[in-house]
């Protein structure tokens, strides 16, 4: 059974800085990609980094570009998002997702809240 666990979010001032996990279980990292996405309040569910399955190969949105970095440990099963400088306009709840033979798997989410 394919799951993905997200982790990590929480309260923080602008400026500082979380690092989110993803733990998945029932396939293997090595095969499939991996995306993090985030949905604001009011908002379209937006990527924001992904990681190809050989982890060559990352992106970002033109949002979090310098201030984000995906990575992952294979023998952890885990996928990571740091998120450095903080905006309040990173505030959102994140996401991550695997398509395994065409179909989305997500997470359920983990909120990321940036205020003073």
């Amino acid at each position: 059974q394919v799951q993905l666990v997200e982790s990590g979010g929480g309260l923080v001032q602008p400026g500082g800085s979380l690092r989110l996990s993803c733990e998945v279980s029932g396939f293997t990292l090595d095969y499939y990609a991996i995306g993090w996405f985030r949905q604001a309040p009011g908002k379209e569910r937006e990527a924001v980094s992904c990681i190809s399955s050989d982890g060559s190969l990352t992106r970002y949105g033109d949002s979090v570009k310098g201030r984000f970095t995906i990575s992952r440990d294979i023998a952890k099963n885990t996928v990571y998002l740091q998120m450095n400088s903080l905006k309040p306009e990173d505030t959102a709840v994140y996401y991550c997702n695997a398509r395994i033979f065409r179909v989305d798997n997500w997470g359920r989410g983990t909120q990321v809240t940036v205020s003073s």
